[in-house]
């Protein structure tokens, strides 16, 4: 027992170095760019080519880590990751950093695999939820901690993208030194997109918006402050109160959506989320002469717009039969994925005709038709009764189909369920 739960802090202690190398390259990358005069397209299209990266590693990892093994997979993905981040202090062209963010983010989708089934393979139904639990909150304290490093230099020199590059190769550290077994292979899920749409259409759009809205704020938020005249602190705290805002809502939400049709909370989400966009945009304007305003602002943002996904996620899971579980979150990652490809695409493109404050109007245009959406499902299709509803789970957005493995309502962990409703 004590040798497994020193097996299971090492991939979590392997898991927070790894997020806290991303919370820094995620910030880091288009500030970088925006001083090194990439455009508002190129950046957006950087946050394109990571996604695409990671949507291809996803579809990829399996067979590599069937090929290969866990272990050689996770070394090899860690050190590339590192150079990749190498590569960004050298050549500052956006040609080279397009196809570098693309091999970042396939790096990432593979490392990021390995250790979800390492977790996956440790765990006991017994131990599974609380597993799956710490493995959300280092996800989101890494990723809110990695913010912070940027004060450790300034973004114009090499020094963060070294410091980042050592994160990543710490990573490998604390796994190296466990004597873990080879997990399992798992299969690759099937993905079924037109059946799923069919089955929960607000779970679809749900995981569309996250990928449109949420992809084009991890890649141009930082711009967005960064045009207002902060310093790194101040780009640093305001990405902060959106990480923040999404991680402490999670538990109140969690035990209210058990208790209504979880269409209601896509909604209140999507109308809250639309309303602090707008706010944002507004406010952008005077951001600048009173530094402070807009913190408050980006956790009432953060609180609204990160929850979506896990919300998406537990209402799919409610009109799905157990033994698909599996295979519906893992379509779901990959039509979030598709949509992230997008999202900062078009959030640049509007940033780049109407202005930077416009990045906050575009994902408040998306989370606004959410919310029609979802309410014109209510009008026309029942809900499902609440001893039908499964608990709701926090997931990580950018997971792989391995942390669904991870999931208490996972088919290997409970009693098949009656038919789902359509709704």
């Amino acid at each position: 027992m004590g040798s497994q739960l020193f097996s299971i802090g090492a991939i979590l202690l392997s898991t927070a170095f790894l997020l806290l190398g991303n919370g820094l390259t995620t910030t880091l990358t288009p500030m970088r760019a925006q001083l090194d005069g990439f455009s508002g397209i190129a950046i957006g299209a950087m946050g394109s080519f990571y996604y695409a990266g990671f949507v291809i590693g996803c579809f990829a990892g399996p067979r590599l880590l069937s090929r290969v093994g866990h272990i050689r997979t996770f070394a090899v993905g860690a050190a590339l990751t590192a150079a990749t981040v190498l590569f960004q202090a050298l050549y500052t062209e956006p040609v080279v950093w397009f196809l570098v963010r693309a091999a970042f983010g396939f790096c990432a989708a593979c490392v990021i695999m390995a250790l979800e089934s390492w977790l996956n393979d440790l765990a006991t139904n017994e131990t599974r939820g609380r597993i799956l639990a710490a493995y959300v909150i280092v996800n989101l304290s890494c990723l809110l901690l990695g913010q912070w490093f940027l004060l450790a230099a300034p973004p114009s020199g090499f020094e963060l993208f070294s410091i980042a590059a050592i994160v990543y190769i710490f990573c490998i550290v604390p796994v190296g030194l466990t004597r873990l077994p080879q997990p399992v292979p798992q299969t690759v899920p099937r993905f079924r997109i037109l059946r799923l749409a069919r089955m929960a259409p607000v779970g679809v759009a749900g995981v569309i918006t996250v990928g449109f809205a949420n992809g084009a704020i991890w890649a141009l938020a930082p711009v967005y402050a960064q045009s207002l005249g902060y310093t790194t602190l101040g780009i640093a705290a305001f990405m902060s109160a959106f990480i923040l805002g999404g991680a402490l809502i999670q538990l109140p939400l969690g035990r209210y959506s058990d208790r209504i049709d979880r269409r209601w909370i896509a909604v209140i989400a999507c109308l809250a989320a639309s309303a602090g966009g707008v706010a944002l945009a507004l406010l952008g304007r005077v951001g600048a002469s009173v530094p402070g305003l807009l913190f408050p602002f980006a956790l009432f943002f953060g609180a609204a717009m990160l929850p979506l996904y896990s919300v998406s996620i537990a209402h799919t899971n409610d009109r799905m039969q157990r033994s698909e579980f599996v295979e519906a979150s893992a379509t779901l990652l990959l039509v979030n994925g598709l949509a992230s490809v997008a999202g900062p695409i078009f959030g640049a493109v509007v940033m780049a005709q109407f202005g930077q404050p416009t990045l906050f109007f575009y994902t408040a245009a998306v989370h606004f038709v959410m919310a029609v959406f979802a309410i014109w499902r209510i009008a026309i299709a029942r809900g499902v009764p609440g001893e039908r509803r499964d608990q709701y789970v926090p997931v990580p957005q950018h997971g792989s189909s391995q942390s669904f493995e991870l999931d208490p309502r996972a088919p290997e962990h409970a009693e098949p369920a009656s038919s789902r409703v359509v709704a």
